[in-house]
Formats: structure tokens, sequence, C-alpha cells
């Protein structure tokens, strides 16, 4: 582990690749020390951002994990709570263990996260949390019973934490983006090109129509709104859904 700092400190849960690669990016650049909690890590990402594995879905790993950054930088300004997988299945299909599967990443790991940095947040009278939801923290989507219960349950945890805490200066709101061109997503297709036969090109085509801008997101458009969050020209805004999906969610 890298040696103390007095730089502000990131927290990123997930942050090797995808949307969550573009925030510890995107906060990096504006001169904070970014550390980013990842079962594997990301040969191409910045060696300033320092990695440390770790199973989000394992309580006692993230616990411990966050313990040993805390004792070290005595301070965490941020943490986005952006580690999760999705799953395809409505309720028939998804079984106990699938369920299991992604709620342990998705849900009990941002809680055991958001717990771990609470008591620090408390004592410094500030901090940031930011819930890394989904489109399907507000709206439905077929075959999606397990990750759309996971990303409600963060915008619900994102109110409540937000209510339970203003009193301490502490934040939090969810983040909530439609369909966002990164590794997740094309792991998604690729999954339902597998199991429907259909054309990719074509189904690609279709995801871009389905948003009123034409297009998919981009992971540092994301990124770009989490920064937003995390600074005082944001000082105002806690308990919220912020919803970057090119209007899908707006129809």
């Amino acid at each position: 582990m890298k040696t103390q700092t007095h730089k502000k400190i990131c927290i990123v849960t997930g942050g090797s690749f995808g949307i969550g690669d573009a925030v510890c990016q995107k906060f990096l650049e504006y001169n904070y020390h970014v550390v980013n909690l990842d079962i594997k890590s990301n040969p191409k990402q910045s060696t300033d951002i320092e990695w440390i594995e770790c199973d989000m879905s394992n309580a006692v790993d993230i616990t411990s994990n966050f313990q040993s950054i805390i004792n070290q930088h005595k301070r965490v300004d941020a943490l986005i709570s952006n580690a999760g997988i999705h799953y395809s299945g409505n309720i028939e299909q998804t079984t106990d263990e699938d369920f299991e599967r992604v709620f342990s990443l998705n849900v009990k790991g941002a809680i055991a996260a958001t717990k771990a940095v609470l008591p620090i947040m408390k004592q410094q009278l500030s901090g940031v949390i930011l819930y890394m939801a989904s489109d399907q923290a507000i709206v439905a989507k077929p075959n999606s019973f397990a990750y759309n219960l996971s990303k409600t349950a963060l915008a619900s945890m994102a109110k409540t934490t937000a209510l339970d805490y203003a009193k301490f200066n502490i934040r939090a709101n969810a983040i909530c983006p439609g369909t966002i061109e990164t590794p997740l997503y094309h792991t998604a297709i690729q999954n339902y090109v597998d199991k429907s036969g259909a054309d990719i090109k074509n189904v690609h085509k279709e995801e871009a129509r389905l948003q009123p801008l034409g297009r998919l997101g981009k992971a540092h458009e994301v990124a770009a709104l989490t920064y937003f969050l995390a600074t005082n020209d944001a000082a105002f805004i806690t308990g919220s859904l912020q919803s970057i999906d090119g209007g899908y969610t707006a129809q």
C-alpha cells in the first residue's frame, strides 16, 4: 500500500473496468488519491490508482480492506459504491443461488462498504457516498428480476442514508445510468445473443434506437456526473436519484 497522503481520498468499488475505471480516472484527474477495490486489476489502468484486491461480495474482506485504508489515510472523502454484476432472468428463472450471487455483490457489498466508511465520515463531519444504481431503479425491464431489485435497493439506500446522516454533513445519492457502453453491457448483449440466436449487430442498433438520444451512453459521461456529485457545487444535493440515460426514463 502506498504511503499516506494529504490528498482527498476516494474509494471506488469495482473500479477496474467500465464505469468504475472511468470514475477512478476522473477523480485522479482532479488530484484525489484514488483507491480501487476490485477482485481483478486492470493492467491498462494508471499506476497512480491504488488497486487493492477485494471480493466485494465478502463482508469480512470488505471490512478488513476498508479499515486498512482508513488506518493509513485517516479519512475518506468519497465512496463510490460501483461494484456489481448483471443477471438476466424472470422470477421463475432466477434460482436462490443466482439471487444470492447478485445481492451479495450488488447490495450486501454496498451495505458493508457504507458501514465501513460512516464512522470516519461522522468523525470528519463530511463525506459523500454515491451508489451506482441504474435506470432500473426507476423503471422495470423484462427478464431482470434480481438485477432490477438490487438496483432499486441501492436507490433506497441512498435515500435512507441521506436522511439518517445529513446531521453529520454526509451526503448520499444514487446515480442511475441507462444503457452505457461498457464491458458489462457487451457481456449482457453477448449472453442474450447466445440464448436467442439474434444477430448481434441488429441488437446493438436496436439498443441505440431505444434511447431518445439515439445512442448509448459513455462511461466518461457517467464519471463526469459522479465527480460533480462529490464536489461542493453539489453540496445541496442529497437523497436523490440522478438519471443519466439519454432520456430513457422520461418516456
